[in-house]
């Protein structure tokens, strides 16, 4: 049993659609992909290329009945644009995909249908699903490519999990103490060079700067680049340097 749900291609016309699915499945680690009666055929050339390397399309399925894809299903979505006059449950995307995290855990095969690009999923296919996925379109234009569909269903499969950790901020959060030094270097800067006029106003715009820093959430390496800005602006640095008294 796998722990993640099957993506069915029903009758697709265009090998770059299906390129395009297998790759996207890939990147949300989505391994498999069944392909029902593909109109032009299989392998498909268009298809390679588009995949661009993804391993779900080395491992996809090929079925020319649907009965044959779906016979060790024990949960099936189908997505769709249209109303179809049918008495299911219709979810969206993220709706389904917790129903479908809970029946794979508790050890169904679970598996979304995807229609053609020329009209969609026919009503027998519909008529197999326990529910209908169906997404938030303008009705005015609400054919979706076969391919984009599949990335949003993708998409919310990993939309829960944490960012990767090669994505985490590479410096901790600034200490206060830190920041604090960082306010005196430029504010003594800033009275030197005669900003803080008249000097009525020093506390308020003290408390602007102070304020517009602190919402910015320096981290360690920001607070020590800017102290060095602020000391090169004030004393220069190499042939540019200057010598002061203080």
């Amino acid at each position: 049993m796998t722990d993640t749900p099957a993506f069915i291609l029903h009758t697709p016309q265009l090998g770059e659609n299906i390129g395009a699915a297998c790759r996207v499945m890939g990147n949300f680690g989505l391994p498999e992909l069944i392909v029902v009666d593909p109109r032009d055929g299989w392998p498909n050339d268009k298809a390679i290329t588009m995949a661009a390397g993804s391993p779900v399309l080395d491992n996809a399925r090929v079925e020319y009945r649907l009965s044959d894809a779906l016979h060790d299903v024990n949960r099936i979505y189908a997505t769709t644009a249209r109303p179809r006059g049918m008495e299911k449950p219709v979810l969206t995307a993220r709706q389904a995909v917790a129903e479908m995290r809970a029946a794979i855990a508790s050890g169904e095969r679970v598996a979304v249908m995807f229609g053609g690009e020329k009209s969609g999923l026919p009503n027998e296919a519909v008529t197999l699903a326990d529910a209908i996925i169906t997404l938030p379109v303008d009705r005015s234009f609400s054919s979706l490519n076969l391919a984009q569909a599949v990335s949003v269903i993708a998409y919310e499969w990993k939309a829960e999990e944490a960012a990767p950790p090669e994505f985490e901020p590479v410096s901790d959060i600034a200490k206060r103490e830190d920041l604090e030094r960082m306010f005196e270097h430029f504010e003594y800067e800033l009275d030197r060079a005669g900003f803080f006029h008249p000097p009525s106003k020093t506390p308020l715009m003290t408390q602007n700067l102070r304020n517009a820093f602190i919402r910015g959430r320096w981290t360690e390496q920001e607070v020590r680049t800017f102290r060095g800005a602020v000391k090169a602006l004030t004393l220069g640095r190499g042939k540019a340097r200057i010598v002061r008294e203080d």
